[in-house]
């Protein structure tokens, strides 16, 4: 065996670079390695240089060959065939599922957190900002060809005014909390179950926005709030809904950017019916898995495509790009899993149906986990 390197220069990967030592975990190798055997480390003794650098990040995406390509033409032209190649052992071609997804929701949600303006929203004036007039007083004023008339226009001002009524209710209730917060808790006290519960959130909301607590120590100290666990929880729900009133655009915004793992949340449970709806079939649960990884991905990808092209165009395209995926669903269905047209429609029926249950529950979850958390 030769271990003498040769001096021939054809670039970082040439014959003129290779050793004979793994530089990565110090396997011995033959100077025809391209590879270590041991680890995969490319055989290059080489110091790495910036065009080296370069050409290397960007052959791995605009390569012919590269794996993304491969993994977005054929999730794109052949609906299911990705998903039967993966399973079936053919997996160096593609790019892993899992890490696909999940770089495609980042990618998406980075783009609506960056290019939505959900600041401007901290800025539109609340209803308790808004000013109010007497709208039957108005409506008095006016002149009207019968009493029928009068009586009619009487009634939408009635209607219209009920708003402000419950507006002035929760002033009143805020003036009698402001007035004496420790006497309004010990009526708090005679409520019961989950009444209790959200009066309470509401005393401690009201006292954090009007600046008089700001901890849970606060609470305990100045208005001898009991420290129990529905007491804790309820200060930290009513401290969030403070901050979300005050700031709602940037609550929008921190909900936005934890949203892609609300889809790792019900894409396993997703699954789970998949495996459900073709239980005859010989696919296991992590078939099924790797089936919803790919489908979701090519939503993701129809998503971005189509917020891009509604940003820079101006128009409405969200409907052509569902009826496009609804499309690919369907086919995917058909050709993975191989069943006729009709078991086909009562199955992507079904999913459809399971998919945005579970997209909503878990969705008013991570919302839920966001209020507590803001």
């Amino acid at each position: 065996m030769n271990n003498t390197p040769a001096k021939a220069d054809q670039g970082r990967y040439g014959l003129g670079y290779r050793g004979t030592e793994c530089l990565n975990c110090g396997h011995p190798l033959d100077l025809s390695d391209k590879f270590c055997s041991n680890c995969s480390q490319a055989n290059s003794t080489k110091k790495l240089s910036i065009k080296d650098f370069l050409d290397e990040f960007f052959a791995s995406f605009i390569s012919y060959d590269s794996k993304l390509l491969k993994t977005l033409s054929s999730l794109l032209l052949k609906p299911g065939k990705i998903t039967r190649d993966y399973i079936n052992g053919k997996r160096v071609s593609y790019t892993n599922p899992f890490r696909f997804l999940l770089s495609l929701a980042i990618v998406y949600f980075l783009i609506l957190g960056i290019t939505g303006d959900f600041e401007q929203i901290d800025f539109f004036p609340t209803q308790e900002k808004a000013s109010t007039f007497d709208l039957r007083a108005t409506i008095d004023t006016l002149e009207y060809s019968n009493q029928k008339e009068k009586e009619q226009m009487m009634a939408v001002a009635d209607s219209l005014n009920f708003a402000n009524f419950v507006l002035r209710y929760g002033k009143h209730r805020d003036s009698a909390l402001n007035a004496n917060p420790r006497s309004y808790y010990e009526t708090l006290k005679d409520e019961s179950g989950l009444s209790r519960f959200f009066k309470k959130q509401d005393f401690f909301q009201t006292l954090f926005q009007n600046g008089s607590i700001r901890t849970f120590d606060d609470a305990i100290s100045k208005y001898g709030i009991e420290n129990t666990s529905e007491n804790k929880f309820a200060f930290t729900s009513g401290k969030s809904f403070a901050r979300i009133k005050e700031r709602p655009g940037d609550f929008i915004k921190t909900m936005v950017s934890r949203l892609p793992f609300a889809v790792f949340f019900f894409l396993p449970v997703f699954a789970l019916f998949i495996w459900l709806a073709y239980i005859r079939k010989r696919y296991n649960y992590t078939d099924h898995l790797i089936f919803s990884f790919h489908i979701t991905s090519l939503l993701f990808i129809l998503l971005i495509i189509s917020y891009l092209v509604d940003t820079i165009l101006r128009v409405s395209s969200n409907w052509l790009f569902l009826t496009i995926f609804s499309v690919y669903l369907f086919q995917a269905l058909r050709k993975f899993y191989g069943q006729n047209v009709f078991k086909t429609i009562v199955k992507y029926l079904f999913l459809n149906t399971i998919f945005f249950i579970l997209a909503l529950v878990s969705t008013i979850l991570m919302i839920a986990g966001n209020i507590i958390t803001y």
